[in-house]
């Protein structure tokens, strides 16, 4: 499938897409086999901390990354929408990052305006880059996109208003200047209030994409639809629901014993049959049926273990 392709597909609809927040292939391949979601953002600050254990503060470097999105992207027959930092340098590192991003199968990126080392939007001490260095590193991102895979989804991000002085007006201005150089959906991190988003929905002419992550308002889908915006991420939902899961389940493994392993493989089983069928076992074992000399199927007969098709 050419995940591009799709997501251009699904966002030339009218109705709002929503894409929750994932952090790895095994988070996202959770996401997809609930059949609710027609894609997922990668996020870069879950990326950091569940790929290298280190916070989003510019220290997981561009080539990580795409390896990162591009085993997501594998993992799961759903686009996936990766997250690009800032390019990782000016508009000439932009170039090479967009390319990558390209090669790596993704369905699209979203690259920002902050200054490097950049840090995670959520928190304090964002610098954004001034406005026409930014506009030209989303030409140089549009400009890759036009040339090596037009169905390639460019997403731009202006995170201005997090930064000491930064205003909602700044974030307007920035967005539609993105919008104006051919980005295919504009990223506005983040609105502060409704009225700021509403704002931002009726004053920027571009697909706009809504983070509800950090400060910004709490708000649903349908919501942010009647206020024009195409694209909500729900950020930090899927991995707070990992570690609190995580968190709950070993500190209940150390007070009750083996009974809290028997129940989660019980409710496992209910949902995957097995951890080898989400992780696709079942394909392993229909390609060797399709490739492997007759033979070398011999192994399955009498084993032990989980029959995997």
């Amino acid at each position: 499938m050419h995940y591009g392709r799709a997501l251009r597909a699904r966002l030339a609809r009218d109705d709002i897409l929503v894409t929750p927040d994932v952090h790895d292939p095994l988070s996202a391949k959770v996401v997809a086999s609930t059949g609710l979601y027609e894609a997922v953002k990668l996020t870069g600050s879950g990326s950091a901390v569940s790929r290298a254990g280190v916070p989003d503060a510019g220290l997981i470097t561009m080539t990580e990354m795409v390896d990162h999105a591009k085993h997501t992207q594998e993992a799961v027959d759903i686009p996936v929408i990766a997250d690009a930092d800032n390019g990782y340098g000016n508009a000439t590192n932009v170039v090479r990052t967009v390319r990558e991003y390209i090669k790596s199968g993704v369905a699209g990126i979203h690259i920002e305006d902050q200054t490097f080392p950049k840090r995670n939007g959520d928190v304090k001490g964002v610098e954004v880059i001034p406005l026409e260095e930014a506009v030209g590193k989303v030409e140089a991102a549009v400009d890759v996109r036009d040339e090596r895979d037009p169905d390639f989804v460019v997403i731009a991000r202006t995170d201005v208003r997090r930064t000491a002085n930064g205003t909602i007006d700044d974030a307007i201005e920035r967005a539609n200047a993105f919008a104006d150089v051919g980005a295919d959906v504009v990223f506005v991190k983040v609105p502060a209030t409704r009225e700021e988003a509403r704002r931002v929905g009726s004053e920027v002419d571009a697909r706009l994409l809504f983070p509800c992550s950090g400060t910004a308002p709490r708000l649903e889908p349908r919501e942010l639809e009647a206020m024009g915006w195409d694209v909500v991420l729900y950020g930090r939902l899927v991995m707070t629901a990992t570690v609190l899961a995580i968190r709950e389940t070993v500190a209940r493994f150390h007070d009750e014993g083996v009974g809290v392993l028997l129940e989660n493989e019980e409710r496992f089983a209910e949902e995957f049959d097995s951890v080898h069928e989400l992780a696709g076992m079942p394909e392993i074992a229909a390609l060797e049926r399709r490739y492997l000399p007759e033979d070398a199927l011999d192994k399955y007969e009498g084993a032990t273990g989980h029959d995997i098709g």
